[in-house]
Formats: C-alpha cells, sequence, structure tokens
C-alpha cells in the first residue's frame, strides 16, 4: 500500500509517519512545501519527501495516481490567521482541497482521510460537541474546513470516493515546537522564560488529545472503507485555566513563569470538548493516553530537544 501524506513534515504528519513505520507502512511520500514543518521533522523515519504545494498541479496530479491512500493534513490552520488573511485562507484549505478530489476523481483513487476541526466548525454550542450540530464557523478557518468536508460528502456520494472527515480537538504532543497551540506555546514560554497569555479569564475549556492517540486511528484508517465524519477528542473538557495548574506541577513551581491575562480574542470559541461515542461505535477509535501522561511526555521532548530546535522549528 503507497501512502500519500500532504503537510507530511508538520507536527501532526511527522508523528503519523512514526506511528505507520512502526505498523509496517513504509512506502510513504510526503508533499510538503517547508512553509512550516521541516525535513528534519522526519528524520530517521522511511518516507519520500517531495518539496511542492498543492498548488502544484503537474506534480500532484503524479503523486494522486500512484497512490492508494491519502492523507491531507497540509492546511492554513490558525484561528487568528485566518481573519486576519481570509483569502489565503480560504485559497489554502478549500481550493487545494477540491483540487485533490478532482486529482482523485481523474485517476479512479478512492481513499482519502481529511483532517478537519470541531470547535471551528460547530462554533459556539452547548458542549459536548457531536456530529449532528448544525455548522455555524465564527472564523473563516472553520468554514474552510466545513466547507472541505462538503466537498467530501458530495465526492463520496457523486462518484464514490470513500472519504473521513476526522474532526480533530487539540492535539498536542512530541514534535510540535513549531506549533502555535496552547500547549506547545506554553511549553515554549516556559523555556524562554516568557509570560503564558490567556486570552480571556481562563475558564474557557478545550479537549485535549494526545498525538499518538489520533496517529493510531489514522494508521488504521488506511486498511478500511469506512466514510463520514467523527469526532476525534479526549472527550472532557479541561480549562485554560486547569491547564496551566498541570504545567506547574510538571516544569515546577520555580520554573513557572507568570501568567498575563489578555482581552478575548474575537472568532475564538469559548467552551468546547467532543462527544467521542460515534467514533468509538463505528470505527473502533480508542483514546487511551491521560492528559497528564501526555504532558509529562511532551515537556521531556521539549526540554530534550531545547538545543536542537529554534523559535523557527
Amino acid at each position: 500500500m503507497k501512502i500519500l501524506i500532504t503537510g507530511g513534515l508538520g507536527f501532526i504528519g511527522s508523528n503519523l509517519i512514526r506511528k505507520a513505520n512502526e505498523a509496517n507502512f513504509t512506502d510513504i511520500t510526503v508533499l510538503d512545501n517547508e512553509l512550516v514543518g521541516r525535513e528534519k521533522h522526519i528524520d530517521g523515519l522511511q518516507a519520500k519527501l517531495v518539496k511542492a504545494s498543492l498548488s502544484d498541479d503537474e506534480i500532484v496530479d503524479d503523486l494522486v495516481s500512484s497512490h492508494d491512500v491519502i492523507v491531507h493534513l497540509a492546511a492554513d490552520t490558525t484561528v487568528m490567521g485566518s481573519i486576519e488573511n481570509p483569502q489565503y485562507n480560504f485559497e489554502t484549505n478549500v481550493i487545494s482541497t477540491f483540487g485533490l478530489l478532482e486529482k482523485m476523481r481523474a485517476h479512479g483513487k478512492k481513499r482519502l482521510l481529511f483532517a478537519s476541526t470541531g470547535g471551528a466548525i460547530t462554533g459556539e454550542a452547548e458542549p459536548p460537541l457531536d456530529e449532528t450540530m448544525p455548522a455555524r464557523p465564527l472564523s473563516p478557518y472553520g468554514a474552510s474546513k466545513l466547507a472541505g468536508e462538503g466537498y467530501l460528502s458530495a465526492y463520496g456520494g457523486s462518484f464514490g470516493l470513500q472519504t473521513c472527515a476526522f474532526r480533530f480537538s487539540n492535539v498536542f504532543g512530541p514534535g510540535s515546537f513549531h506549533k502555535g497551540s496552547v500547549v506547545a506555546a506554553y511549553f515554549k514560554s516556559v523555556l524562554n522564560g516568557d509570560p503564558l497569555l490567556v486570552y480571556g479569564d481562563g475558564e474557557q475549556t478545550r479537549d485535549f488529545i494526545y498525538v499518538d492517540d489520533i496517529c493510531d486511528l489514522l494508521v488504521q484508517s488506511f486498511s478500511t472503507d469506512y466514510s463520514g465524519v467523527y469526532q476525534l477528542g479526549s472527550g472532557a473538557p479541561t480549562s485554560v485555566n486547569e491547564l496551566i495548574g498541570m504545567i506547574e506541577k510538571i516544569v515546577g513551581t520555580d520554573n513557572m513563569p507568570k501568567v498575563v491575562n489578555k482581552p478575548k480574542r474575537a472568532g475564538e470559541v469559548e467552551k468546547t470538548y467532543c462527544d467521542i461515542s460515534k467514533a468509538r461505535a463505528e470505527i473502533g477509535y480508542n483514546p487511551v493516553v491521560s492528559l497528564e501522561d501526555g504532558l509529562q511526555t511532551t515537556w521531556s521532548w521539549f526540554l530534550s530537544h531545547r538545543e536542537v530546535f529554534d523559535k523557527a522549528a
């Protein structure tokens, strides 16, 4: 089986390759323009890198034609970035996804696994979020992922593609030094002695899921034919204040920088966590790593790589 991973040099992509190699999937091609990820992120792993963008039609067409399963991770992933530049977000997330589906249709390819999102699509809804809730995105990023889900559904219904849209919650873990997500941002702040910034009162909640739990499900999905939209998280809410308390226990009070509260940011959901019962029942999703254990492992990774990765890693 030949696997193509778009955006495979990123945080989730590099961990996915590691888990895929462990499961004896070694014929893997990464398509990445190195705008965010770096080739060093997959050092020692069995994967071939093609340095290109999804907008490079001839290269992408050739790759799609020669691979069996496509994992589409490449995206503009920040809520704030999408608000600052919604056109770039649309072109990167919607047009590129549509182009990928068209190439799959042209070459008779069926299996696409798509990295979607939960809270940004559903907006301010009473948690826990499930797959049946109406979509009310508050940011262009959420709208772009919703558009991608719509096209996956349409190409499944019209052309027989077997597509899964996995709505990742807040994924964290080793390899996230270059990420701007809250766990990575806070650990970098601790290392640099910078304040931990909290936007709002810190009582906003998120659903944190360890990266290996996500990647195990993706690897399992290479060899299956189920389709649909699935919420993937821990199934439990954690407030930012609770997260900070856990981080302080791990890094030690003496190493903990001060916490600085900032005004709440427009476009961000206040409280969210997801209902994972559909994924458990239909596709065997079973997250096993606790938040505390995952944070400890992630912090150990940050400590061991602080001299290797700089802020631009």
